[in-house]
């Protein structure tokens, strides 16, 4: 059986999701994407001028700036978010015994995780879709890759249909 992990990427947070099954499909409906835990970019806690900016003030009132290397930072603190990313899934994957992956990212971010997840690509079956999906419900998540055919299609069963008509 295909067991999913959701992984939703943006540059400040990514979102860890996976695929559950029903008990017993004839009374419940789904499979339904819960979401099993998050994880912050410290990076975007931090303001640009603290990523490495200096400034020296002469005599007079304007400020000479010197090369700050924002940039450099910016790849390193993004190469590290990645690197997270990727342990956090290695753990899901154990947890969870899961053997497939869903990785939704925002295109700037989808390469770097590439290469952070090589080891993981090895032993999943692996799905990647370049959007910044983050603000998604799971529900509403689950929804839009199953019409992008990248998740199962979540079931409704007929006896939760049945009574809702049933009490009506």
């Amino acid at each position: 059986m295909t067991r999913f992990l959701v992984a939703v990427v943006d540059g400040a947070k990514a979102k860890f999701l996976t695929l559950e099954p029903v008990a017993v499909p004839e009374v419940e409906s789904g499979p339904d994407l819960i979401e099993r835990c998050e994880l912050l970019n410290p990076a975007t806690e931090t303001s640009g001028q603290d990523l490495g900016a200096s400034r020296n003030r002469g005599s007079g009132s304007r400020g000479h700036s010197y090369d700050d290397r924002r940039g450099n930072y910016l790849v390193e603190f993004e190469r590290r978010f990645a690197q997270a990313i990727g342990a956090q899934m290695e753990t899901l994957i154990k947890t969870y015994d899961l053997n497939s992956l869903v990785l939704v990212a925002e295109p700037q971010i989808l390469g770097t995780l590439r290469d952070c997840l090589a080891g993981v690509n090895s032993r999943l079956q692996v799905q990647e879709l370049a959007k910044d999906l983050c603000k998604m419900k799971p529900r509403q998540l689950q929804d839009y890759l199953a019409e992008k055919g990248v998740l199962p299609t979540r079931q409704v069963a007929w006896a939760t249909v049945r009574s809702r008509y049933s009490n009506s």
